[in-house]
């Protein structure tokens, strides 16, 4: 199959946004650095966010209140970038860039000041899903940004630099994020945001041109905004709540899904009906932008949910501190990064993107199963191993679909195209932790009443038993000095009763975390078998070649 829009000429490709490519192309090498490092500052600002909570999770909500609402602290920020990227990037197209990533830095400097201040559950949710929309806004268009710069040949090359960004992010994010929580507290997890923040915003203000407005069509596609938005709340909404605050069956998550998938089908016909759609539903003519789409959807249901729960594993059933969960964590954010510039490295050379389509989730889907097998006696090293292998292999998948779907369309549609990839990917992480965190739960719920020895259900009654057994204890210090109390108070035989006690709760929590990963590889697995039919076509050199799938593609000299 083959889009419309791929067989553009040249002259019709690039009409609309021919201005905005020169304004690029002929930067002074000075201001085109200054570019590259306003965004790459911006870059960093929204991924560290991504990866230096990760270890302040299980603190934060034993902190707040409780473990129920951990996928909540996470689904609340991707709910909200994730919503708005394809308006983002289809604003960008009309309206340039520079404002809208301007705007995205100070709604997330404004969210991180509100999220450290967070002093309940409700208050902390709500400014992260504040803190989302910036973040989102940055992220997406940072990757657009970078294709305004280079062409696909040249940008694949580029992917490495700014995937340096993300190595930086990755590195000391988990790190800093478990110094600052053991060493202040997680409150300064997001106040560290600020300074980087500023910083962010100077450069980027100083050096990136203004890009030509589009004055040919300015119709923005409101009502496709408000059924995208009706849609993808509900459906989270459903996703987080179903199993735990209300049962699947029960009328307010029926009622949720229902109108999660009508306002989906209200999306669809308002897209195919509409002037200029949020999100043109010819894309998916193109077979390159469909198989990108569904593999970065489920890849990224794998990636979210590694951030999410591992840290939980290492702190809670491991025993290891939040400074030192972050340094288990670090090297599997540095695999990734590494995957992703040699990747991105592998691509300009040869001009070739398929192969780590597959073999990315495959070392995926391998790290994967090593972690389904883990239980209480694992330690950091297994895990660091499994971690990495994953991290790798999805760092591989970084720029592939993202230099594909590039490639494959004019550069009059390029903000939509890249802004799809980070919302397809984003989509599949927010679902993901939505569905993975019910599962957890639900799970957890069952193992905790199992494995609580029968001498404990025994000597502590019902009501105050099932007050202590409460997994989120086992990351709150606390929390578990104040079981350990209560178990002292039995008398001589107490401190044997706690130890079989805990030894029970980090039974149940490893298992329902290595039953997650189950469900996570089944994604993975999926995500493997549809880069087998992505499409690989020969890479532009320049936005003046016509972006068509029937290029045919050959091999560059060396």
């Amino acid at each position: 199959m083959s889009s419309d829009t791929s067989r553009a000429s040249p002259a019709q490709a690039e009409s609309p946004f021919a201005g905005a490519a020169s304004v690029f192309h002929g930067l002074p090498r000075k201001q085109l650095i200054g570019v590259i490092v306003g965004v790459m500052c911006g870059l960093l600002l929204a991924s560290l966010d991504q990866t230096i909570i990760s270890t302040a999770l299980p603190r934060i909500v034993s902190d707040l209140g409780g473990i129920d609402h951990l996928p909540w602290v996470a689904t609340a920020y991707m709910l909200t970038s994730t919503a708005g990227i394809p308006i983002w990037g289809k604003l960008s197209d009309i309206y340039g860039r520079r404002g809208f990533f301007i705007i995205g830095m100070v709604i997330f400097i404004v969210g991180s000041a509100l999220c450290g201040a967070a002093q309940n559950m409700a208050w902390l949710i709500v400014c992260r899903g504040i803190q989302g929309i910036g973040g989102g806004m940055m992220f997406s268009l940072s990757f657009a940004i970078i294709s305004d710069l280079f062409p696909p040949a040249q940008r694949a090359k580029w992917q490495g630099v700014f995937g340096s960004v993300f190595a930086i992010a990755s590195a000391i994010g988990p790190f800093a994020g478990g110094l600052l929580t053991d060493k202040l507290s997680w409150h300064w997890v997001f106040y560290v945001n600020l300074p980087l923040g500023f910083l962010a915003l100077a450069v980027f203000t100083r050096t990136m041109p203004r890009m030509p407005r589009r004055t040919t069509q300015t119709y923005i596609d409101y009502s496709g905004v408000a059924c995208l938005l009706s849609s993808i709340v509900p459906l989270l909404l459903a996703l987080s709540l179903g199993g735990r605050t209300y049962a699947w069956s029960s009328p307010q998550i029926v009622v949720m899904l229902a109108v999660s998938g009508v306002m989906a089908i209200a999306f669809i016909i308002n897209e195919l009906r509409a002037k200029d759609p949020l999100l043109p539903l010819s894309l998916f003519k193109s077979s390159i932008y469909t198989i990108s789409m569904i593999s970065v959807f489920l890849t990224g249901i794998a990636m979210f949910g590694a951030l999410v729960f591992v840290p939980l594993f290492v702190q809670g059933v491991i025993g290891t501190s939040a400074t030192r969960s972050g340094v288990v964590l670090t090297p599997m954010s540095v695999s990734i990064t590494v995957g992703a510039m040699l990747s991105g490295q592998i691509i300009g050379r040869t001009g070739r993107y398929r192969a780590q389509a597959v073999v990315g989730p495959i070392l995926m889907l391998v790290g994967g199963i090593f972690m389904t097998q883990i239980d209480e006696t694992a330690t950091n090293g297994v895990i660091i191993r499994n971690m990495t292998l994953m991290g790798f292999g999805l760092g591989m998948t970084f720029p592939v679909f993202l230099i594909a779907v590039q490639n494959a369309f004019p550069h009059s549609v390029l903000g939509v195209v890249t802004s799809s990839v980070q919302f397809s990917r984003n989509i599949g992480g927010t679902v993901g932790v939505a569905i993975l965190g019910a599962i957890l739960n639900a799970r957890l719920d069952h193992l905790l009443i199992t494995n609580t020895p029968a001498e404990v259900t025994q000597r502590i009654p019902a009501a105050e038993l099932a007050v202590l057994t409460k997994a989120e204890s086992l990351v709150n210090p606390s929390a578990l000095a104040s079981v350990q109390d209560r178990f002292d108070r039995l008398g001589p035989d107490g401190p044997a009763l706690y130890d079989s006690f805990t030894v029970g709760l980090k039974a149940s929590l490893a298992e329902s975390i290595a039953f997650v990963f189950i469900i996570s590889t089944v994604f993975v697995a999926l995500s493997a078998i549809s880069g087998l039919f992505l499409k690989e076509l020969k890479l532009r050199s320049s936005y003046s070649e016509p972006a068509a799938e029937t290029a045919p593609l050959r091999r560059r000299p060396k």
